[in-house]
């Protein structure tokens, strides 16, 4: 079997986060920050460690600013409906994935202002485009760091300069760049990070979070779910304390540890090292995908400019089609369809069918892509 659905989720996960989950569960099972006890006291020994090296992973200083959620869309509705009130300007992009859209869709209808700035057919954002969307209304401008359609990167640090003189602050969308190449958040001048820990950060489902930087008021962000934190007991109000304030509800424990034995794995690799293995498996990808008749591959079609996202059609075959025959013939798994992002594939020229998607992972081989590329072949011109 060849996996190159890594964009939805990455599979197989290093040995080192199954590991983690038992042992949590195991040695360390008690409810953290409820009780005094030792194994309670283990367990948020766990997701402090855990907090501690997603901040270094994300060049941030403070721990508890990392804020952990359910996935990536619990974060961005967290950061869309925590921040934006009627009448706020909020400026997104047309390569957007559901999860901004579909909230941002829901709060235009309360009030907020949404300004979608169109990309190039290829994917790609010109942060001058920016600037003639935001003005002094502009609260927050939300944008994916990397299209999980077709891989294209936008550029983030442009952006953020863009939006910063605004006034506004910069909500950043890494489903599928982290854990792909380097985000610092301080260098780049992101505000608010959304994350997930199932896709490059290796962990598993279940388990996301919100990185607030370290210049940015909290305060002003009001919380999604409010209710019991372990902490302030005595009050029935929502505590104000980080991670507090965001962080209702007994921790996903498990998903926490093996989300910390991912970002361990990647870091013992070395992010610069899995970033070159994953652009050498584009550009063959893409190389072999070209040369095919009747494929036609979109994107920007250089791997310096994207993640290892790599969608293509075929002339007179339906892509529910391709991605069953590829399946049932030959053992490759791949992903068809709009992939929850309508605006971008709007945007590339592929709505209402979509595309057939191919995202290898950290240990995809280059036999993996050459027996892709044979299989995708044989499929298209039959």
């Amino acid at each position: 079997m060849i996996y190159l659905d890594n964009a939805a989720t990455s599979w197989p996960k290093p040995p080192q986060v199954l590991k983690a989950m038992t042992d949590v569960l195991e040695r360390a099972g008690g409810n953290p920050g409820r009780s005094g006890h030792r194994l309670s006291i283990a367990a948020a020994r766990v997701i402090y460690d855990t907090r501690e090296e997603i901040a270094r992973f994300f060049g941030v200083t403070n721990p508890l600013r990392v804020i952990f959620t359910g996935n990536a869309t619990h974060a961005i509705n967290l950061a869309l409906r925590g921040i934006l009130k009627p009448g706020d300007h909020v400026v997104t992009s047309s390569m957007e994935h559901n999860a901004v859209m579909r909230p941002l869709r829901n709060l235009e209808k309360q009030g907020v202002r949404l300004s979608i700035v169109p990309c190039a057919a290829d994917g790609s954002f010109d942060p001058g485009d920016l600037a003639g969307a935001v003005n002094s209304t502009t609260r927050l401008v939300v944008m994916t760091h990397a299209s999980n359609v077709v891989g294209t990167l936008l550029p983030v640090a442009e952006i953020a300069s863009v939006t910063h003189q605004a006034g506004a602050l910069l909500l950043v969308d890494a489903a599928q760049a982290a854990g792909a190449l380097p985000i610092n958040i301080p260098e780049m001048g992101i505000d608010l990070l959304a994350f997930t820990g199932h896709k490059e950060l290796l962990g598993p489902p279940g388990v996301g979070g919100l990185v607030i930087a370290d210049n940015v008021d909290a305060s002003q962000i009001k919380p999604l779910i409010r209710g019991g934190t372990g902490s302030r007991s005595e009050s029935e109000e929502q505590p104000d304390d980080l991670p507090d304030k965001f962080e209702s509800g007994t921790a996903n424990l498990a998903g926490i540890a093996g989300l910390g034995a991912g970002l361990k794995w990647i870091t013992d690799r070395g992010i610069s090292e899995i970033r070159g293995h994953m652009k050498k498996l584009s550009q063959t990808l893409i190389d072999g995908l070209s040369a095919l008749p009747m494929v036609k591959v979109y994107g920007t079609l250089n791997p310096e400019r994207s993640v290892a996202i790599v969608s293509f059609t075929v002339t007179g075959k339906r892509v529910s089609e391709i991605g069953l025959r590829l399946d049932e013939e030959h053992s490759l798994l791949s992903r068809v369809g709009l992939h929850c992002a309508p605006a971008a594939h709007k945007t590339i020229g592929t709505f209402p069918e979509g595309t057939v998607r191919l995202a290898p992972g950290v240990f995809t081989t280059g036999r993996d892509i050459q027996e892709a590329t044979q299989a995708i072949s044989k499929v298209a011109r039959s």
